[in-house]
């Protein structure tokens, strides 16, 4: 009996580790325009094709935003005292992942379409709600982990609003490099989201980015 109970705990791992996404490793090759050229036509966009992101686009945007860069103690986002203690979760039509840099894989975290947790404002917002995150196959979520960042004072979340910041303008110029389209947002149900992925109050989600292709 506990031998048959052992093998169906282990079926359950292996199913959980199947549904975690092994990404290609980034494509620092791939085509894009000049960082001057970025700058320059950067803008915002609220109108998305529905078209799903490959998994390549998916490694490279992810790896923009935050991936290991240099080396294996550093990102592509600077932050504060290198405390790396922005996390990054992507929200598809399929589930919830949060990215590891380290392995470039994205860890399920929760099954199913949560994208509506990003559109809508949440708590004391009441009916706010920006419905055209919705088109967009991605949103790309930034989390202050003030458990990481070693304490959670005023200076804390001044830092880790900033870090955020970074990571998100990374995302901007990434995208506009590359022809897809975005817009940094701080709109998002906090409590929904706590709930969702089990984050504590020393975890904060603080904005986010949806991400797709230009709208024909």
């Amino acid at each position: 009996m506990k031998k048959a109970l052992g093998l169906l705990a282990l079926c359950a791992a292996m199913n959980v580790n199947a549904q975690d996404i092994n990404l290609p490793k980034p494509d620092l090759q791939a085509p894009s325009s000049t960082m001057m050229e970025a700058l320059a036509q950067r803008h915002s966009t609220r109108e998305y094709a529905e078209t799903p992101l490959t998994n390549q686009e998916l490694s490279n945007l992810c790896w923009a935003a935050c991936g290991m860069s240099r080396d294996d103690n550093h990102r592509t986002a600077p932050t504060a005292m290198n405390r790396q203690e922005i996390r990054l979760f992507v929200f598809s039509t399929e589930g919830v992942y949060e990215y590891e840099a380290q392995a470039n894989t994205l860890v399920k975290k929760a099954d199913g379409d949560h994208r509506d947790l990003m559109a809508s404002g949440g708590g004391n917002r009441g009916g706010f709600r920006q419905d055209f995150v919705l088109q967009a196959p991605v949103t790309l979520l930034m989390v202050i982990d003030f458990e990481k960042f070693g304490k959670h004072d005023e200076k804390a979340v001044q830092m880790g609003c900033v870090d955020a910041g970074n990571v998100s303008e990374n995302i901007n110029l990434y995208c506009q490099s590359v022809g897809l389209v975005t817009v940094p947002r701080a709109t998002h149900d906090t409590a929904g989201i706590r709930a969702l992925l089990g984050l504590t109050d020393e975890q904060l989600p603080i904005m986010n980015n949806p991400v797709g292709k230009p709208k024909e």
